[in-house]
């Protein structure tokens, strides 16, 4: 088996783990250089994990001949830059979500990417996690016959800083983007109509830097199937991450993953473990798989399971459900 040399940009807390799951797998890539403008003991790090090279600039990665591939975890206004500068450079590119905010500039990024012929997979990584996977799976090949009703839930356990609210782009585009890309997965079709409504139930400090906390968001698809999301920034019990297709032959779903199988049966009642509390515990696996398709994808030059297309359709229905929230109107979606 052929190792890639990958190039890590962007060491905060989602680039430690991409850096740790790099190292786990090991058969398929070499850490050759990292890059971070913000961290200060890059020089540490690359000897605590036997990196030959690192930067404080992407560039420097970008240029570096041994670098066969790059995976990008920096901040998200920087996506759209380092895309388009490793597409020049030649290099294939595994890149967090989103591409970019704007959609017009998501498609020069993505022009670009199919100009210099380079492989670009976006990071939504509940598409190889294993029970969305499987859905996906059952519903292809047609299962439980042609999809009806789709539902997702997607609850975070407690809300993100007030800081990070101000920055981060809305629920539309921050947190529910990946059930609105899940929801494109699990169905098979397009989605051609959205309506959106929200809530401040949490916290009023979300309120007041004009977002909201809770969000539900109906579907409709081009075949005629009808979907919805709930979205809430705090699940008190943890993690929670289910969802549910219908059809005309029957139904899959999922519910969530929990902590252990383990049921402990008494006289005053039964229990269960818990559900994971964090997003990193909860796809730990499905962000090593991710890496795994990637460098099939690369080594096979394969359309990706998440391609940049996906991350383009993504930001489209997260514009058009915040329109819709505004409006108080069903937006169509026109692509």
């Amino acid at each position: 088996m052929t190792k890639l040399n990958i190039g890590l940009i962007g060491l905060e807390r989602i680039g430690m783990m991409h850096l740790k799951n790099i190292l786990n797998l090991s058969e398929f890539y070499k850490l050759t250089a990292i890059a971070d403008p913000f961290k200060d003991n890059l020089d540490e790090i690359a000897k605590q994990y036997s990196i030959p090279t690192f930067s404080k600039s992407y560039k420097d990665v970008l240029n570096d001949k041994n670098v066969n591939v790059v995976l990008i975890a920096s901040s998200t206004d920087t996506h759209a830059e380092i895309i388009s500068a490793a597409a020049e450079a030649g290099k294939d590119i595994l890149c967090e979500k989103p591409i970019d905010t704007d959609i017009s500039r998501i498609k020069k990024v993505l022009a670009l990417v199919s100009e210099k012929n380079v492989i670009l997979q976006i990071g939504f990584n509940r598409r190889f996690d294993h029970n969305f996977n499987k859905i996906n799976e059952l519903v292809t090949e047609g299962i439980i016959g042609t999809p009806q009703i789709i539902k997702i839930s997607s609850r975070d356990p407690a809300p993100p800083s007030i800081d990070y609210i101000k920055v981060s782009g809305g629920i539309f585009s921050d947190m529910m983007i990946h059930d609105l890309d899940m929801i494109r997965f699990l169905s098979n079709t397009e989605v051609t109509e959205v309506y959106a409504q929200g809530s401040v139930l949490v916290d009023p400090e979300i309120g007041k830097v004009g977002d909201i906390d809770t969000a539900m968001v109906t579907c409709k698809f081009a075949n005629g199937a009808l979907g919805v999301i709930d979205n809430s920034r705090q699940a008190v019990y943890g993690y929670d991450q289910r969802a549910e297709v219908f059809g005309s032959k029957g139904q899959v779903f999922s519910n969530n993953d929990k902590l252990t199988n383990i049921q402990v049966d008494l006289k005053d009642g039964s229990r269960l473990d818990k559900i994971p509390n964090f997003f990193i515990e909860r796809y730990k696996d499905a962000y090593l798989n991710e890496l795994k398709a990637f460098y099939k994808s690369v080594t096979e030059h394969a359309t990706p399971v998440s391609s940049g297309i996906d991350g383009l359709r993504s930001i489209q229905l997260a514009k058009a459900c915040l329109e819709s929230y505004k409006s108080h109107k069903p937006v169509k979606i026109e692509y």
